[in-house]
């Protein structure tokens, strides 16, 4: 198995034990009914410091709800870590093909790609985990279009981690229906393509893998704002202060919120977490906690433009028109690793030592590990 695999699993993990006692964790888990209920919890717990792993091929987050699918019917049925990161690592490639392909049209019509393809990916894990075949299989991914959901406008609120958690908690549902026998044509899936302007593809197997394309976040907050951090770090090095941001026009579908109202909608603005970083230096999870006022009456001095030109995730700050920083491959990008050292240390600040070594038996029960990491 690729190592960058076990990579993005752990971090997940970490983010999911770091998350869950956010409001958003804490109400999927008092909601929390059955199996079920138990996946969309870890999937919210997941995604909810938005600290998660991200693909930017189709800017989605992929072990978002693909991992807790996994790992949670995984400890459900008795399975170790191995056939969990087994399950994973084709349902992580399933949903990135199907973002990819679909990338930047479905965040542009208000979809939110990582729930919208998520369920799909979820649903691919899960029929591994069950150790489906043939059409009971096709079923599984078939079955798992008609809970495709998830929306844009519900960035900045609880909305955008459970939505996610519901994803997960849908490709499970798929996929056990499918187990018992349930069925629906292949047509569905051009009926999905109609109803989300969409374009259907099969997983390919071999070529280029997506794993490669993955980014582990050096921040907890949106991916999209990741490159001006980086660029606001440098020119608060150098003693510059600038003016205007630079970012590619898709940068906005996913973090568009210029004047945030609180902390949370604060990870999906571009001026606020440039300000904040040229004021503060790199945000922490403790930074959104509430809105800092001197970062926000500083952002609204900075003015956003978009220029198509751009790599998709690069930002460039001026001051009077002349370029004072440019970023093209924040860290944690596959241009820009994240070293060792930093993810472990991000690894250890949200998970502490319940995850020490949490991976490195591949004969682990699933169970212990879930249970280890207090998502059970």
């Amino acid at each position: 198995m690729h190592d960058a695999y076990r990579t993005a699993f752990l971090d997940w993990l970490a983010c999911a034990v770091g998350g869950a006692e956010e409001p958003a964790a804490q109400a999927a888990r008092a909601a929390a009914d059955g199996l079920e209920g138990r996946v969309a919890a870890a999937g919210t717990a997941g995604h909810v410091l938005d600290f998660d792993d991200t693909y930017t091929p189709g800017l989605a987050h992929l072990s978002a709800p693909v991992a807790p699918a996994a790992l949670v019917l995984g400890a459900e049925l008795g399975r170790t870590i191995e056939d969990v990161l087994a399950a994973y690592t084709l349902g992580f490639e399933a949903m990135a093909h199907l973002a990819r392909t679909n990338h930047p049209a479905m965040r542009e019509r208000g979809w939110h790609p990582t729930a919208t393809c998520g369920v799909f990916g979820a649903a691919t894990a899960a029929a591994r985990v069950l150790e489906l075949g043939g059409e009971p299989f096709a079923n599984a991914l078939r079955l798992s279009l008609l809970a495709a959901s998830g929306l844009r406008a519900a960035f900045g609120s609880d909305g955008k981690s459970l939505q996610v958690g519901a994803a997960a908690a849908a490709g499970v549902r798929a996929a056990r229906l499918a187990a018992a026998g349930a069925s629906v044509p292949a047509e569905v899936e051009h009926g999905w393509e109609q109803a989300y302007g969409a374009r259907w593809v099969e997983p390919e197997p071999g070529g280029e893998l997506a794993i490669e394309g993955n980014w582990i976040k050096a921040y907890p907050c949106c991916l999209q704002t990741h490159g001006a951090i980086d660029a606001a770090l440098a020119a608060r090095e150098r003693g510059a202060r600038p003016d205007t941001i630079v970012v590619h026009p898709v940068s906005l579908t996913a973090a568009e919120i210029e004047d945030p109202a609180d902390g949370l909608q604060a990870k999906f603005s571009i001026p606020y977490l440039t300000a904040y970083a040229l004021i503060r230096g790199a945000p922490t999870v403790a930074s959104f906690a509430e809105l800092d006022p001197d970062a926000r009456e500083a952002a609204r001095g900075l003015t956003l433009r978009t220029d198509p030109g751009l790599l998709e995730s690069e930002a460039i700050l001026s001051r009077g028109g002349e370029e004072v920083a440019r970023v093209e491959a924040a860290i944690g990008s596959p241009r820009n690793p994240m070293p060792a050292e930093r993810l472990a240390r991000k690894v250890r600040d949200l998970g502490g030592e319940r995850l020490e070594g949490a991976l490195e038996d591949p004969e682990r029960p699933a169970a212990e590990l879930l249970a280890a990491a207090g998502l059970a």
